[in-house]
């Protein structure tokens, strides 16, 4: 007999997957309404051809989105309800006969990798066809390839030892395992802020201290008067791979680092670097990593909490596809379909994020020159072809930063 769940998870399923299409219907139709003009605001900087070169990349990547939102979707309900877990997780106990924790392990390492193998060509085809397209990609095939390898083996080497304490600790901890996890996760990330920016993004991009000494002068001197103290200021080979830039803070601690892309460097001046530098001292002056930190915690609390009680549900397994329940089965239904029962979540997430950069961008209008970053900002969404007219119903659900039209006007406002 079909369960609830069964039906409110097909349901959901359907809804989330026809509301993202719709919303990706949107932003191409919109986005492409508007492409004939430059907006008032930016007539003065963007070219028209620049104009339209965003939209039509926007619609490109859109369009192939659209696409992997269906085989996501047909994945999902292949794995769970088609018995495409169950299959696996059969497969495997054939031949891993008598360890329960490896056996578990094997399998949602196989899922997962299915999984990735899905996603594949649609990575492949948007830096080969819809980047290569535009003029972003710099990567050769080799370099993808490598990248991929690369970050297969850095996944398992850290994901595996979370993954064996994860169902070692459900096998033997008892009711509240899920909270002893809960702290294992919690200190895990921890450390991986702590060790990234030395250790592990060193393996995919080359970084070297900023040699540039006038604007070293420029940029300590901000930090001084932000109270912003780092490990040093270090220039990433970002145009090695794209042709998109960035500049960001990286690690926690004693081993922060203010990283910018080298394609950043290229197209700034060094007025506008630092009014960009000062958006993200704001985001720091403001506690935005910190509370982005606190609130991923709370959640993975709230979601081991649940996960907890849900694989002592027997309607949790069979209303999903699965005919044989244990732990690890538990573990990676949650992890495939959270995301169908959160998805509306999506615009409280991105609002809040939006909040953020609208606070960092004040704080930097106070401590540097606004017009410097609304001239940084132009030359940005230019130059990495960002739309400038978002259809705004799409932009609330997945933009992490504001339309840029609102932005740039709240950003006027400081230098009228």
């Amino acid at each position: 007999m079909v369960s609830t769940l069964t039906f409110v998870f097909i349901g959901l399923l359907i809804a989330t997957t026809f509301t993202r299409l719709w919303l990706g219907s949107r932003q191409i139709a919109h986005v492409q309404a508007n492409r004939a003009q430059v907006p008032a605001a930016f007539s003065q900087n963007i070219s028209l051809e620049a104009h339209q070169k965003a939209a039509d990349y926007s619609s490109a990547k859109t369009k192939l989105a659209l696409v992997e939102v269906v085989v996501q979707a047909l994945l999902l309900a292949a794995l769970t309800l088609g018995g495409g877990l169950q299959w696996i997780d059969d497969t495997w106990r054939n031949i891993i006969t008598n360890h329960e924790i490896i056996r578990g392990a094997v399998v949602i390492c196989s899922a997962l990798f299915i999984s990735g193998l899905i996603d594949l060509p649609f990575e492949y085809y948007k830096t080969f066809t819809v980047d290569e397209k535009f003029g972003f990609n710099k990567m050769t095939k080799a370099m993808f390839f490598s990248d991929l390898v690369k970050h297969g083996l850095v996944g398992l080497a850290l994901g595996l030892p979370i993954l064996f304490a994860a169902l070692w600790l459900m096998q033997g901890a008892g009711a509240y395992w899920w909270f002893y996890l809960w702290v294992v996760w919690s200190l895990f990330n921890i450390l991986m802020l702590a060790v990234y920016p030395t250790f592990i993004a060193p393996l995919f991009n080359k970084f070297t201290p900023l040699t540039d000494e006038s604007l070293k002068m420029r940029i300590e001197a901000l930090l001084t008067k932000c109270g912003f103290k780092s490990q040093g200021l270090f220039v990433m080979d970002g145009s090695a791979r794209s042709s998109h830039g960035n500049a960001y803070f990286t690690g926690f601690g004693s081993s922060k680092r203010v990283v910018f892309f080298d394609t950043l460097l290229s197209r700034l001046n060094g007025e506008e670097i630092e009014a960009v530098l000062a958006h993200e001292l704001g985001h720091f002056k403001h506690h935005h990593v910190i509370k982005r930190i606190a609130l991923m915690f709370f959640m993975s609390f709230l979601g081991l909490a649940l996960l907890g009680w849900l694989m002592n549900q027997a309607w949790f397994y069979n209303g999903l596809g699965v005919t044989e329940p244990s732990n690890h089965m538990a573990l990676i239904l949650f992890l495939l379909v959270s995301p169908v029962f959160l998805f509306l979540l999506r615009p409280v997430m991105a609002n809040y994020s939006r909040k953020n950069e609208f606070e960092a961008d004040d704080y930097a209008a106070k401590h540097a020159n606004a017009s410097h970053l609304v001239e940084a900002l132009v030359k940005l969404y230019r130059d990495n072809a960002s739309t400038l007219t978002p259809d705004p119903l799409h932009s609330a659900f997945y933009d992490s930063h504001p339309p840029a039209s609102i932005r740039i006007s709240k950003l006027a406002a400081y230098t009228s």
